[in-house]
């Protein structure tokens, strides 16, 4: 017996998820090499990807309108509703900062900082439900995020004995974590009733409307000098935010947050990993310390966001 569709996207979603956080950690190192400022280059990696990704829909939306007899079914494309519009529209402006915000923290700290600082993300999610929708806190997640402060502690404190302009850089980080974590609320809930290119498209290119004047004003070049400074601007477009926020938002409709939150814990990991290989960026004993303890207390913190409450309705 065949599986049926959604089972089949249900069994990739988690190798989808790896190889999409796989795919986003080799964006810092992307931004790191660019010959332009940190603002356009995440300036382009949403603009060289947006017609790339409206090709790409516009192929797969052809093909719902006038399908072939041996062609697979496609959902045939509709309007959006408002409640749709305004979520896009969120959510491009919440990965406009994030972007922002992440590449001028790659820029003042190390990468494995900037990169474990933005993993934050999960941290913040619960936060925000604790405080929107008034979601029980579990001591287990307490004791969790103790342990998440204390390792951001360390670290931060780490990079300020070597430079003290790496404070600016991981503060930054942090607040790239806050619109993240933005982000993938709203494509969680986008994924209800859209296609994982149409999410990509219009928000890539609402994220890329926003970020066009911030680019202007920060007077960042826009215009690569080389051959090689355009392919480093075309790899964090398509392989980074095509291929790897790509896999992401198919993923998130198919696996629970809370565990998705736990696996997207590989960025971290392979973008320390590839500084240290790509560029020479060793990480010192208490800034890996600091780091172990923080991936730590965040798969910590989604165990406990995970468990289930008790019969009468309380967490333990």
């Amino acid at each position: 017996m065949k599986p049926k569709p959604l089972e089949l996207a249900s069994r990739f979603a988690f190798p989808a998820l790896i190889a999409g956080a796989i795919a986003i950690s080799f964006s810092p190192i992307f931004a790191r090499i660019s010959e332009l400022g940190p603002t356009a280059t995440a300036f382009h990696r949403v603009l060289l990807a947006t017609p790339m990704l409206w090709a790409f829909l516009a192929y797969t939306e052809g093909r719902a309108k006038s399908p072939s007899s041996s062609a697979k079914p496609v959902p045939a494309p509709r309007a959006l509703n408002r409640r749709e519009f305004w979520l896009l529209v969120f959510a491009g402006v919440a990965f406009a900062g994030d972007l922002g915000f992440w590449h001028w923290s790659i820029k003042l700290t190390s990468v494995a900082n900037s990169t474990l600082l933005a993993n934050l993300t999960p941290i913040f999610f619960t936060l925000t439900a604790w405080l929107i929708f008034r979601e029980r806190i579990r001591s287990l997640f307490l004791i969790a995020l103790l342990l998440a402060l204390g390792g951001v502690t360390v670290m931060v404190r780490a990079s300020f004995a070597i430079d003290s302009a790496h404070v600016w850089g991981d503060a930054l980080g942090i607040i790239t974590a806050v619109f993240y974590a933005a982000y993938l609320v709203s494509i969680k809930l986008l994924r209800e009733s859209l296609s994982t290119l149409r999410i990509m498209a219009w928000s890539t290119t609402i994220t890329a409307i926003c970020l066009f004047p911030v680019t202007i004003i920060s007077g960042n070049d826009l215009i690569a000098a080389t051959w090689a400074g355009w392919a480093v601007l075309i790899g964090i477009a398509w392989f980074s935010h095509i291929g790897g926020q790509g896999l992401i938002a198919f993923a998130l409709a198919h696996l629970p947050a809370a565990f998705s939150s736990i696996a997207l814990l590989v960025q971290p990991i392979a973008a320390a990993l590839l500084a240290w290989v790509i560029l020479g960026e060793a990480l010192e004993t208490l800034q890996a310390l600091g780091g172990v303890v923080v991936i730590f207390a965040i798969a910590l913190a989604r165990r406990a966001a995970s468990e289930p409450a008790t019969s009468d309705g309380t967490g333990r």
